[in-house]
């Protein structure tokens, strides 16, 4: 939130001027300006010099929004800390992703380094709008769906079937081609990817560049997954191939990511899986067991990082007969 513009930039994007310092919006919500600063960080914005004149109108609102939800009882005050954490984390996500967009749009139609400033505020009369409209409506959407799936569920752990895909020799790829090649290739995996698993019923929780991380109820919905991410890949020209690891088993769901032995286990089978190829854990192999749909195949026992030996089995599909 420092004040790098003096030409109206960031009152173009915030909508509204800067007027207030930390300790007037502290004390406008009526708490110490250490417990404001707490929030404030949650958020994922630093410190201000105390006589900074940084903050709006909605920066005092928010702060008694967050102060609110203790208050009331909705949520004691390290559940909003975590909530605010997160939203702090997916938003800044999506700033940097969508002004990388404007970057590039600017950048393609030519517009020079010294009529920036005013080219992004123009842009700001015209996106914020619209993509504050579309922000909102998405999150309603997810947190209903999210809701849904939480209300007879045992929030300590759930068990689902996870998958873990990575590309092959990224690092190595990334040596070797254009940053901007290396975007496009990026985008192209992520949005084929995250196409590929919604589309057939599983979750993204996450992406990583070279790799992405996703769940699903079912063993069978996990394994298409797995098969569908190879098949889509590998017609694409230019990209690496896949290699991906399943396991089934307890998940622990935190903030919008998972954790336990069954994510390291997916994760530590796509390591050791050949390129192109999908390796399972017996326990989702045995979830497997009789769906005509694939084919499993023992393989020979692994040492597997921190989880001892494991004799996982390969994924393919069946061969019907014609």
């Amino acid at each position: 939130m420092a004040r790098e513009d003096s030409d109206g930039l960031a009152e173009a994007f915030l909508r509204e001027p800067r007027r207030y310092t930390s300790h007037q919006v502290a004390e406008m919500a009526g708490v110490p300006v250490y417990r404001a600063r707490r929030f404030w960080r949650a958020l994922g914005f630093p410190n201000v010099a105390d006589d900074a004149v940084e903050f709006t109108d909605s920066d005092v609102e928010a702060l008694k929004t967050l102060l609110g939800m203790v208050s009331s009882g909705v949520y004691d005050e390290e559940h909003v800390l975590l909530i605010a954490r997160s939203l702090g984390r997916a938003t800044t996500r999506l700033a940097e992703s969508q002004a990388q967009l404007g970057a590039e749009e600017l950048d393609q139609a030519g517009v020079p380094l010294d009529e920036r400033a005013r080219a992004w505020r123009r842009r700001a009369d015209r996106v914020v709008p619209p993509l504050a409209r579309l922000l909102v409506y998405s999150w309603q959407r997810q947190l209903a769906a999210a809701a849904g799936r939480m209300v007879d569920q045992d929030h300590s752990a759930v068990r689902l079937a996870v998958g873990f895909a990575d590309l092959v020799g990224f690092t190595r790829l990334s040596r070797q081609i254009t940053e901007r090649e290396l975007a496009t290739l990026v985008d192209s995996f992520e949005g084929r990817s995250a196409d590929v698993v919604t589309s057939s019923g599983g979750r993204v929780v996450k992406t990583l560049g070279d790799s992405v991380l996703f769940v699903s109820g079912k063993a069978h919905e996990t394994a298409e997954i797995g098969l569908r991410l190879l098949e889509t890949h590998a017609k694409v020209r230019g990209m690496p191939e896949l290699r991906v690891g399943l396991a089934a088993g307890p998940v622990i769901w935190r903030m919008g990511d998972v954790f336990g032995t069954t994510v390291n286990l997916a994760s530590r089978l796509t390591a050791l899986a050949r390129p192109g190829t999908i390796l399972a854990d017996p326990e989702m192999a045995e979830e497997l067991e009789g769906d005509r749909a694939f084919e499993l195949r023992p393989v020979n026992r692994l040492s597997v990082r921190g989880l001892g030996e494991l004799a996982p089995f390969a994924i393919t599909r069946a061969v019907r007969a014609t």
